[in-house]
């Protein structure tokens, strides 16, 4: 039960005054629908009303607080905006208003009153105006105006007046709660209570206090990363007091893999592999992140994983985030699984009738012991005779919910996450705090660095000419088009008129792939690319993961000023598996941003895909970086894994003591922490520690 305290932070956010249902969904699509979702909506920026000049030293351009006499009314006339003519005795303004009415003008400013009125200063001419003014009030009320006003990021529809108004209610609201962080290092840190650091977090008195290391806002943050943290401490405690099932093979199966394998493992590969090894040996459940960069050779180790559960008399299965990717895993290992004596099974949601059934059949009464698929795996008629790991590729792509439903079609079975998006510290802090990792940070040998150069995309004739002898030397050619607006049917037009323009230069040499294509046209395109006739693939960013043709020595990126910097070095990982020297061109459209040319300039400087997610999360702060809502990454609203790192570090750090020496949260600090977990919607770990 959430502790009685909370109540009034978990009622909708129209039990605050002023907020009826017009305005609540209003508020609820910008903050949230409850009140403590306002207490999150911190400010974004202000605006200082303190400045109040006298008319003869007003700056022009600057927001200021007058104290005016009102002389006189000149209505709007044709195209002439509507006048109010004012003087304070050093000098004379007009307030501008477009669309005015007369009679109300009059009223709120009555001709022979003096007034406060605010907003921003302009010139016209030789002379002062103000258009549209932000407040007017009585003289008596000029203590009221001349504040700082905190901005919040809005939404249309919604008065900025009304939004603040109903945040100062949520914050008068909040109780006082029991103190949750260890007193020693608050004192250190020389951070306020809680209610006193949300209640200056939300009145900044100038643009330092906006700053996310101020106390009052650095307090939050951590109290938010501590939350998180704690919750994924209590979920691995009871992971790992769930039994598990050791799973050790005979190498058998592994030796014979790896005899047909052209190449050897790297030391970086041989070492992820015996650290996996090692957690299957184990009475626990394995629960292992396997990080590896473009090409570093991860599905090879994980294939080595699921021979040895082969070898220990389990099933092991494969999981990818889309049909493409799937498949391209099924056509790598089911040649390297048939040199152990192996078949390996397939299911996608493409799988119909008989085909299909004849898979079910063979997955539950454990015949087949290798498959490969897609979501389609962890569907209710999926049943497995002894499912003992689960590989899940491009973890990013799924929700933890996702994980575990595949993780439960067998009997305490272990789980590998892989992902070829290098993931920050940082990040992996914050997702995968419940995770063990393991990290490919080696190339396999013979893989060739890529030559990456920025074209400014009016001498894309040029880059077309490049093309043209690249195919004539027998390479092959991916062109990706850009994302506009995050539109997929813009996306789709790009690509679409692209491929049209190149199939004239081309002619039969060009297809197109997209999302929206059927699986069968997508397989199509794809096999006319890497067996066939095909020499330029046009795609949007459906290639960017696991697509693997060796041919492929050429990438065009139109418009790389708006991709993100991970997703770049993922498109460029595409290419440079050959022999052959390959070359990455970004096109961009001038003036760029600072923020696009760091991003190229960086792409220009390294291949290092853990140098490239470090600045992509410095860049872009952490939510964008691995697409948070298709993640299961939490979604902060009060910490930035970019600017409170150290926090995060200090936040795990605690949360291990905490849950080291005080599992269930039976003391008087467990108690106030229990209030944390309930205040971040961490709910579920409080069953955790009652369930153990």
């Amino acid at each position: 039960m959430r502790p009685e305290p909370l109540f009034p932070l978990f009622a909708p956010v129209t039990s605050l005054p002023g907020v009826g249902p017009r305005l609540a969904a209003l508020v609820e699509r910008v903050a949230g629908p409850r009140v403590v979702d306002l207490l999150w909506h911190l400010p974004v920026g202000i605006i200082d009303r303190r400045y109040a000049p006298r008319l003869a030293e007003v700056e022009i351009g600057r927001i200021a607080t007058l104290t005016l006499r009102i002389d006189a009314h000149q209505p709007a006339e044709g195209r002439r905006p509507y006048r109010i003519l004012c003087s304070d005795g050093s000098g004379s303004i007009a307030l501008v208003f477009f669309h005015a009415r007369r009679d109300q003008m009059e009223r709120a400013y009555p001709t022979g009153s003096t007034r406060i009125v605010s907003g921003r200063v302009e010139s016209f001419g030789d002379a002062l105006q103000m258009p549209h003014p932000d407040r007017v009030a009585p003289p008596e009320d000029a203590a009221s105006v001349q504040t700082v006003e905190p901005v919040h990021a809005m939404t249309a529809g919604l008065p900025p007046a009304v939004l603040r108004r109903a945040i100062a209610a949520a914050v008068e609201r909040a109780p006082a709660l029991p103190e949750w962080l260890d007193p020693a290092w608050k004192a250190r840190q020389g951070w306020p209570d809680w209610r006193a650091a949300l209640a200056a977090a939300h009145a900044p008195g100038g643009e330092a206090d906006l700053l996310p290391t101020l106390p009052a806002r650095a307090r939050l943050a951590f109290d938010e990363l501590l939350a998180s943290q704690l919750a994924l401490n209590l979920l691995r405690r009871r992971q790992r007091r769930v039994s598990g099932r050791p799973r050790v093979g005979d190498g058998s199966l592994q030796r014979l893999v790896l005899d047909a394998l052209p190449f050897t493992l790297t030391r970086s590969q041989q070492r992820c592999l015996a650290e996996i090894l090692a957690d299957m040996a184990t009475p626990t459940r394995m629960l292992r992140l396997l990080q590896g960069d473009v090409g570093s050779g991860k599905t090879i180790v994980a294939l080595l994983a699921m021979l040895a559960v082969v070898e220990s008399g389990g099933q092991a299965a494969l999981m990818a985030p889309t049909d493409l990717l799937a498949r391209q895993h099924l056509a790598r290992l089911a040649p390297l699984a048939r040199s152990a004596g192996l078949e390996v099974g397939f299911l996608s949601g493409r799988d119909k009738g008989k085909a299909r059934e004849a898979t079910l059949a063979r997955l539950a009464d454990g015949r087949l012991r290798l498959v490969v698929g897609t979501h389609a795996l962890f569907q209710e008629d999926v049943q497995f005779q002894a499912l003992g790991l689960a590989v899940i590729d491009e973890q990013h792509r799924f929700g933890v919910h996702q994980r575990l439903l595949l993780a439960r079609k067998g009997d305490a079975v272990d789980v590998l996450v892989t992902t070829a998006t290098p993931i920050p510290r940082t990040l992996l802090l914050t997702a995968y705090g419940d995770i063990d990792v393991s990290r490919i940070d080696e190339k396999p040998p013979g893989r060739r660095p890529v030559t990456t150069v920025v074209v400014p995309a009016e001498r894309l004739d040029e880059v077309a000419g490049g093309v043209a002898r690249a195919l004539a030397a027998g390479a092959k050619v991916y062109w990706v088009c850009p994302l506009i607006e995050e539109s997929e049917q813009l996306d789709l037009a790009a690509a679409t008129e692209r491929a049209a323009q190149l199939e004239k230069a081309f002619p039969g040499r060009v297809a197109l792939i997209h999302g929206r294509m059927k699986g069968p046209e997508r397989d199509a395109a794809m096999a006319g690319f890497a067996h066939g006739d095909i020499g330029v693939l046009v795609a949007t960013t459906v290639i960017e993961v696991g697509v693997d043709v060796p041919e492929a020595t050429v990438m065009v990126i139109e418009h790389a000023e708006r991709f993100g910097l991970a997703q770049l070095h993922q498109l460029r990982g595409r290419i440079g598996r050959g022999e052959r020297p390959s070359t990455c061109i970004l096109l961009h459209t001038p003036p760029l941003g600072e923020t696009a040319r760091a991003r190229l300039r960086i792409m220009r400087e390294t291949e290092d895909g853990f140098r490239i997610a470090e600045e992509d999360l410095r860049l872009r702060g952490g939510g964008e970086v691995l697409g948070t809502r298709q993640s299961g990454l939490p979604d902060f609203r009060l910490a930035d894994p970019a600017a409170h790192a150290d926090l995060m570090e200090a936040a795990r750090d605690d949360a291990r003591l905490i849950v080291d020496r005080d599992p269930e949260l039976r003391t008087e600090r467990g108690q106030a922490l229990r209030t944390l977990l309930y205040l971040f919607e961490r709910d579920a770990a409080i069953r955790y520690v009652r369930s153990g």
